[in-house]
């Protein structure tokens, strides 16, 4: 096996690795800006250089030549070496910054060059606080500058596309963004324009910037050259709470990092997960915000009479006791209950217990496909977050035909989730004379159409599982807070600078960020006990542990090994038919 020295400590390795991938994996540090794992390395940023030699062996013998010292002698190569692009060899010798003051002398001298028409406003920068040019340059870089002379001036606040603004003024040259229209999402629509100090990334005349993957490049941009249009200048990062979540406006589950602050969803940037997406994520996923902060469910809202306009605020006792007379003066068999490819298996599987015990009928629902909306890489044609999971569990699956059968036979509708008037499945006009109640986040045009909507919590306010179009299980962290939760309470939701030292007669906390909700597997625990049942699901991980009794495939899998494993793959069976 081929061995390295590496700042005099020596490794193994097998093929061909780059250096820098190599010596970032033995938890070693090197800076760089061009560089990033998953596309081609230019090396022309030229901060990752390292010094470089081998060992010496004679030609005949094949026996490491010796110094005077009886030490082997090693030719180093003429000049200091970019490591991002740079194959290993056998008996290879690197010396970083750690070990050489010309590597650490290389770095201050390449930051000083990079920094000589940089226009230096961090105060007043978007990337002030997770950039990595301020980072490298408060470690690696001059004590100050020594060029006093008029900065050269480029375009700002160029629009290049609908997503991203552009201050070019910032921009080092990296290329970052280029690479990744070119080799990722392959849109070629950024290039790099004019030469020496005044060049800058930007589109073709008569060209937008409008790649579904855009705001990666805001992700990849290394300053804060690319920016995103909507977020600009809303908070630092430093005020806001990062928390691991999953993309829910399609099926691929996409792994992303929620950005909150004053309980709201600011910005969502993607997760490195390998099984999954890499580094990057869709356009689209970013628009979960406005699910996550607008036109939010807050407290049930009950239809006094069926022609009234408006729905009327009422308190959770009586929505349970409104739901509990329904069902009591209802037939089963003029009640339809629905699940959602939108709510997770914890919210399913609850929901068709309840279902199931108290209704007397197996839950349904339809999946929300749209053919030809996938491209190959992120986007696929599942537009719901939980279709795999649905069939999973053993919901029956409904045409557009089935759907609109059943519901005109029946008397009383259960849904979770899913805006069937939205989608064209149904409308208006067929919810007359029903008693529809909706379990839901959103103010929908079903929500409206109802005659109970019941909130519920989404995915950036519970702990629940997703299984994606790869039969992969991956789960959700509380990013927000309800009326019923603290953050200095559930250990699993991150607490940043402003909730610890907040409180609600501060201008930054604003009480009404918090929804008045409730996890469904909560408010079926409630139900049951008005039907003299003991059922306790106070939190997804009951509900999981249960499920790990009665399936198969979900047996063993556990928060925590998805964890660990980013996702665990499912071993499921076929899906059910779709039913006509």
């Amino acid at each position: 096996m081929a061995e390295i020295v590496i700042d005099g400590k020596s490794y193994s390795f097998e093929g061909k690795p780059k250096l820098l991938d190599f010596i970032l994996s033995k938890d070693k540090e090197v800076p760089f800006f061009c560089y990033h794992p998953s596309m081609s390395a230019p090396a022309n940023c030229r901060m990752c250089m390292v010094k470089v030699g081998q060992y010496v062996k004679n030609r005949d013998t094949g026996e490491y030549e010796l110094d005077e010292h009886g030490e082997r002698q090693i030719r180093w190569f003429p000049k200091l070496q970019t490591s991002c692009n740079m194959d290993m060899m056998d008996d290879m010798i690197v010396h970083t910054h750690e070990t050489d003051n010309l590597v650490k002398r290389a770095h201050k001298d390449t930051l000083e060059m990079i920094l000589i028409n940089h226009p230096l406003d961090c105060p007043i920068c978007d990337q002030a606080g997770e950039c990595p040019l301020q980072i490298q340059t408060y470690k690696y870089g001059p004590e100050g500058s020594r060029f006093e002379v008029k900065k050269q001036h480029k375009p700002k606040h160029v629009q290049l596309g609908p997503r991203v603004t552009l201050d070019a003024e910032r921009c080092i040259n990296c290329t970052r963004c280029t690479r990744f229209t070119d080799e990722i999402s392959q849109s070629h629509q950024l290039t790099i324009t004019r030469r020496g100090d005044k060049n800058h990334p930007t589109t073709a005349p008569g060209t937008v910037f409008d790649d579904p993957y855009s705001m990666n490049t805001i992700d990849l941009c290394p300053v804060g050259a690319l920016t995103s249009t909507d977020f600009r200048f809303k908070a630092r990062v430093w005020e806001m709470n990062q928390t691991p979540g999953l993309d829910i406006t399609n099926g691929k589950g996409v792994n992303v990092d929620l950005w909150t602050r004053d309980n709201l969803v600011l910005r969502i940037t993607p997760r490195h997960n390998p099984h999954v997406n890499d580094y990057w994520m869709t356009d689209k996923g970013r628009d979960a915000i406005q699910l996550y902060n607008e036109n939010r469910l807050s407290t049930p809202s009950l239809r006094l009479h069926p022609k009234d306009k408006d729905l009327v605020m009422t308190s959770w006792d009586n929505t349970l006791q409104t739901i509990q007379e329904i069902v009591e003066s209802t037939d089963s068999k003029q009640i339809l209950s629905l699940g959602s490819p939108y709510a997770s298996v914890e919210e399913n599987a609850a929901w068709a217990h309840f279902s199931q015990t108290i209704l007397k009928q197996k839950p349904s629902y339809t999946a929300h496909v749209e053919k030809g909306a996938g491209d190959g890489f992120l986007l696929v044609d599942d537009q719901a977050p939980n279709t795999a999971g649905c069939d999973l569990l053993g919901l029956k699956k409904r045409t557009k035909a089935a759907l609109k059968k059943a519901v005109s036979e029946s008397q009383v509708i259960f849904s979770l989730h899913d805006d069937y008037i939205e989608r064209g499945w149904i409308t208006k006009e067929d919810l007359k004379g029903k008693t529809w109640i909706y379990f839901g986040t959103n103010l929908t045009q079903i929500a409206n159409a109802a005659t109970l909507t019941v909130p519920i919590t989404c995915a950036a306010e519970h702990t629940a599982s997703y299984i994606n179009v790869d039969q992969r299980i991956q789960r959700t962290y509380p990013a927000k807070e309800t009326k019923y939760t603290n953050r200095r309470l559930d250990l699993e939701m991150s607490e940043g600078r402003l909730d610890r030292f907040g409180t609600k007669f501060d201008h930054w906390v604003n009480e009404d960020n918090k929804i008045d909700c409730k996890p469904l597997w909560e408010i079926v625990s409630d139900l049951f006990s008005l039907w003299g049942q003991t059922i306790t699901y106070r939190h997804g991980r009951d509900v999981l542990e249960s499920l790990n009794q009665t399936i198969t495939a979900l047996d063993g899998i556990t928060y925590q090994a998805m964890d660990d494993h980013r996702g665990v793959l499912l071993s499921t069976s076929e899906p059910q038919e779709a039913s006509t």
